[in-house]
């Protein structure tokens, strides 16, 4: 094929070259939003007059026939040609005529391929959204059923304090909504449209470029034409907040695949959410816990890859911005699945209420209630802490706990207790009494989800 500009060239380019330059392997999942946006311009080019009513109807005809016949299979893609445009707009001709050559008047691939890009990534974050939606319904769900279901929580990888599955989810939850509003934020100020900014210096035709941008959906037209056709920013907005999906994504997996181990056994998933061995029959790999975890690094890579792409680049289009769609396609694709099967492996899991429970009994959670009590019987806090301390080691040297020490044990570390020590340890006090904003008690974590409810509604 001479290409689209062959009127400049006297020779073929080279085969090398030319796999080299091609897009189309890669950029072909933008034809629906190519022919959407070529639809829009010929429906405005008819309008100011610059083609007849008679070609725009020809071209928006054979322009719906190549979409439906791609979707069908009537047509494949063939790799002799550049990119997903000229495949199009050579397919259009072929089909309608020369009035197809007329479809690409006041307009440049630069302005087509950043219109093309801004359509599809728009309805991705869309997409992805909706994919958190789901997960933070899930998340949701395990809460409400969970208030009272016990569980150490952690600092340092160490048993901290005891809190409660409905407490722990709950963290998720605050940062899958971040996310949402990172993706609510980056549509806002992706959606305006490109179009008509041409190579990169606008068109001599009197182009209705706001008129286009409604056509699309668009909250207006870019307002320069330069910037309109080297902006990437939104792919990268995008890409890092699919990093930040990733990175809780993954942060959440790491907890699964310890609650999963055998010295936790805090949860069992789910047949259908795990693997087993080729060789150890005993075991239940949390495989898709591990992938999402693994699959981080993949979406870092995409943004990392694209800042650096971008930072040395002149205004206004160079070719070096072709490298924006695979790495952005991936990275779309990979969060995606990882959102849709982290949700299936969390709403399949149970949970091992009496483990969690016997877990959080352990470790000293309750240390801190212990010092609180005294502390309320009187002592400076930092007098109680040390004297905490030395029931600790004294129940470590005898391997126990605080709550199997007998009264006599208790007082001889200090006489300030008395019976009620028992009761204001117990595991349902400890997480009971955690009454302030944000904190696990079961009436504090019912008001959070009442408004986590308005939320989802």
């Amino acid at each position: 094929m001479a290409g689209l500009w062959g009127g400049r060239f006297t020779k073929k380019t080279d085969d090398e070259v030319f796999a080299f330059n091609e897009s189309l392997t890669f950029d072909y999942r933008l034809f629906e939003k190519d022919i959407e946006g070529s639809i829009a311009h010929v429906v405005m080019l008819e309008k100011q007059h610059i083609i007849s009513l008679e070609e725009k109807d020809a071209i928006v005809k054979g322009l719906i026939t190549i979409k439906n016949d791609i979707n069908e299979g009537r047509i494949e893609f063939s790799h002799d040609y550049e990119d997903v445009h000229s495949f199009v707009e050579a397919k259009l001709i072929e089909l309608i005529g020369d009035a197809g050559k007329k479809m690409h008047t006041g307009r440049s691939r630069n302005d087509q391929v950043a219109l093309d890009m801004r359509l599809y990534v728009r309805d991705e974050v869309v997409k992805v959204d909706e994919l958190l939606l789901e997960l933070l319904k899930v998340i949701f769900r395990i809460m409400s059923e969970n208030l009272n279901t016990y569980m150490p929580g952690f600092t340092h990888m160490q048993k901290a304090q005891p809190v409660t599955v409905a407490h722990h989810f709950g963290a998720y939850f605050e940062m899958f909504r971040r996310d949402r509003d990172r993706l609510s934020s980056i549509h806002k100020r992706m959606n305006y449209c490109p179009l008509g900014a041409g190579a990169l210096a606008g068109t001599t035709y009197d182009l209705d470029r706001d008129y286009v941008s409604t056509m699309l959906g668009f909250e207006g037209a870019t307002l320069n034409s330069m910037d309109s056709v080297s902006d990437r920013d939104y792919c990268i907005e995008f890409l890092a907040a699919l990093s930040t999906i990733m990175m809780h994504l993954s942060r959440f997996s790491e907890e699964i695949i310890i609650w999963n181990s055998n010295e936790y056994q805090f949860i069992e998933l789910d047949d259908a959410y795990s693997t087993g061995s080729s060789i150890m029959p005993q075991k239940k790999n949390p495989d898709i816990a591990e992938l999402v975890r693994g699959k981080t690094g993949r979406v870092y890579g995409a943004l990392m890859s694209l800042l650096t792409t971008m930072k040395g680049i002149p205004l206004a289009y160079n070719k070096d911005m072709q490298e924006d769609k695979e790495m952005t396609f991936d990275a779309i694709d990979t969060v995606k699945d990882c959102i849709h099967l982290f949700t299936g492996m969390i709403d399949t899991m149970k949970f091992n209420d009496a483990v969690m429970a016997k877990s959080a009994m352990n470790g000293f959670t309750n240390a801190t209630d212990a010092a609180d009590y005294l502390v309320k019987k009187g002592m400076p806090f930092r007098d109680a802490h040390g004297v905490i301390g030395e029931l600790v080691l004294y129940c470590i040297d005898n391997n126990k706990a605080i709550e199997d020490c007998t009264i006599e044990e208790l007082k001889a570390i200090h006489p300030m207790f008395e019976g009620d020590i028992y009761d204001a340890i117990s595991l349902k006090t400890c997480v009971e009494k955690r009454l302030t904003k944000g904190a696990p008690s079961p009436d504090r974590m019912r008001e959070v989800l009442n408004i986590y409810k308005d939320y989802l509604n």
